[in-house]
């Protein structure tokens, strides 16, 4: 499995509620799973954790960082890595995430931008998503997914390669991955800006919690903003 792109939403008044309650009290009550009703209803067509493995894996966190006096926030103010934190009450507070490949996102975004995307740093910038979230907001579904899977196609053929499901039978499979993704693409950005709740959180796998997240909403700003 490779490393997945990650367009998370957010609820930011669940996560703001979370962030100004008191350190020790959110961890006395997530321990008893009494926080849930700060958690916003899953949206069905994305991806996210269970609730009690989001709370182990926070409980789990709070307890290399001990009792301290203060708000959720202000406790994460003073640590070094506390992005680290903060992304995981996001992953709380999220109704859901869009996951895919990174190598298939370059795909994706190549089609929706109608340019190359050359290398990471381009594929998770603030200008390469700006532009990405006004092409795709509110477009229909299928029409993304028609000219994905039509490019790729392309790009197949370009390589010599068969589209001949008798010859490679991962074919089939893979169209369907591409044409699911990329509605879901579509739809959790659709989401993202029809909403006047959830806020959109880009990363992937692995990366320095710090770096999730553009302008106000990456998440050292939105830490100590």
């Amino acid at each position: 499995m490779g490393i997945e792109t990650v367009l998370m939403l957010v609820n930011r008044k669940s996560l703001d509620e979370i962030l100004d309650t008191q350190w020790n009290q959110v961890y006395d009550l997530m321990t008893n799973g009494k926080m849930r009703h700060l958690r916003p209803e899953k949206l069905p067509r994305l991806n996210r954790d269970f609730d009690i493995d989001c709370e182990a894996e926070i409980l789990d966190w709070m307890e290399t960082i001990g009792q301290r006096e203060g708000t959720v926030k202000s406790v994460l103010q003073d640590l070094d890595d506390g992005e680290e934190g903060l992304l995981q009450f996001m992953q709380f507070a999220s109704p859901g995430s869009w996951e895919c490949w990174e190598a298939r996102s370059y795909l994706y975004l190549d089609v929706a931008l109608g340019r190359e995307i050359k290398d990471r740093t381009e594929l998770y910038s603030i200008g390469t998503w700006e532009t990405l979230v006004s092409k795709l907001s509110n477009l229909p579904e299928d029409e993304f997914a028609d000219q994905v899977c039509i490019d790729w196609m392309e790009r197949r053929k370009q390589l010599g390669e068969t589209l001949d499901e008798k010859e490679d039978p991962k074919i089939i499979p893979t169209y369907e991955a591409h044409a699911r993704n990329s509605r879901l693409l579509v739809h959790v950005i659709t989401e993202w800006q029809n909403s006047s709740e959830n806020i959109g959180i880009v990363g992937r796998e692995h990366l320095d919690a710090a770096l999730w997240g553009h302008g106000e909403f990456n998440l050292t700003n939105y830490l100590h903003g």
